[in-house]
């Protein structure tokens, strides 16, 4: 009669140490994968691409941006500015704000303006879709796809990408600002506790375009929901770095900094460094995470199958993802302790000695 209650802590101790081996491999993966791809380099590439792209990209977006609130009335126009302008505050000095930023959105966000966008657009889409195809290809290379897509198709891809973006960041980015304000007055007051909902919602929403980045940014398409574990570490790292970025800057360039007018422009450009890093390691973390369910469904299917093949033979391979023929993911070298469940550490079965787990090739599509 003791049997079965041991028999269950003995099932429970087991996946609990499942787990924690799992979650050790994905976290030991994702570090190898950084350091094999040099991430902070990467990093430094996709952030200096940025800040190139940043002027133009603002000052055309805000010109976009005065159509929209335009319809929201005068106090809507205010409230987004004072978010704007505290927003700048956390990152530039009191003397760049006031010179520089609120005239700007004095001119602006007014009323819509022809010109800005006549010019600052041709200039934001070719900046921005220059500094979007080259945060692609790092993504892709921390997949371990590197130079599988074209030049011609990635430009493609991300100069779509951008306007698509920026068709929506028009609308989004003065909702978003104004949106607390605008949800408050809405709702009835038995429903004001959902505007404390709000920004949680807004994160979420944020996890769901960073998840949908990394899907259309591989060559290879991956099924949507396996790529949110990757957005959600990215967009802890991204809030995480970010804290802790204006908090160091706050006690070091509080009062005279030694950097003196490139003050603001370093603040800029480690802020766009911490976002380019955070995408990258959730890029690392979801190439181990897809090599993990690839090769459990190899597994799956071979016991499924329950045939074994000829010993000294190669198994058939087998398109878990499309186009890519599952044993061992491109982005890591397996190690003895890596195996798939009923695989030894050499990639051999445990059933059948001579059976191997085959790497992984990625087989050209059939035509």
């Amino acid at each position: 009669m003791r049997a079965g209650p041991v028999g269950a802590r003995n099932v429970v101790r087991i996946r609990r140490r499942v787990r924690r081996t799992l979650a050790w491999r994905l976290v030991r993966g994702t570090i190898a994968t950084c350091l094999r791809y040099r991430v902070t380099g990467l990093a430094a590439e996709g952030a200096f691409f940025a800040i190139l792209s940043l002027p133009p990209l603002v000052f055309g977006l805000a010109g976009s941006v005065g159509y929209v609130v335009g319809g929201f009335g005068p106090d809507a126009i205010n409230d987004v500015k004072g978010q704007l302008i505290n927003i700048a505050r956390g990152a530039l000095t009191e003397d760049s704000v006031q010179r520089v930023i609120v005239p700007t959105l004095n001119a602006v966000l007014d009323r819509g303006r022809a010109d800005v966008i006549s010019i600052g657009f041709v200039l934001a889409l070719w900046s921005g879709s220059r500094a979007l195809n080259v945060l692609i290809d790092t993504i892709t290379i921390m997949y371990g796809f590197g130079g599988r897509r074209g030049i011609v198709r990635t430009r493609v891809l991300s100069f779509s990408m951008y306007v698509v973006a920026l068709a929506i960041g028009i609308v989004v980015i003065p909702l978003a600002l104004a949106g607390p304000t605008l949800v408050d007055s809405i709702l009835p007051s038995r429903l004001q506790f959902l505007v404390s909902l709000y920004w949680p919602v807004v994160v979420v929403a944020s996890t769901g375009f960073l998840a949908t980045l990394y899907h259309l940014a591989l060559p290879e398409r991956t099924p949507w929901r396996h790529d949110f574990g990757g957005a959600a570490v990215a967009m802890v790292m991204w809030l995480a770095g970010g804290w802790m970025l204006r908090t160091t800057l706050t006690q070091t360039i509080g009062g005279t900094s030694i950097y003196g007018p490139l003050a603001a422009p370093i603040v800029v450009l480690l802020w766009l460094y911490v976002v380019v890093i955070s995408l990258l390691v959730g890029a690392a973390f979801n190439a181990n995470l897809h090599a993990h369910l690839g090769r459990r469904a190899e597994a799956r299917r071979r016991v499924a199958d329950g045939a074994e093949a000829p010993r000294g033979a190669s198994p058939h391979p087998t398109e878990v993802l499309p186009g890519v023929t599952v044993g061992e993911h491109p982005l890591e070298a397996r190690s003895p302790g890596d195996a798939p469940d009923g695989v030894s550490g050499d990639g051999v079965s445990g059933d059948a000695p001579g059976d191997r787990a085959g790497d992984v090739h990625h087989q050209p599509r059939a035509k």
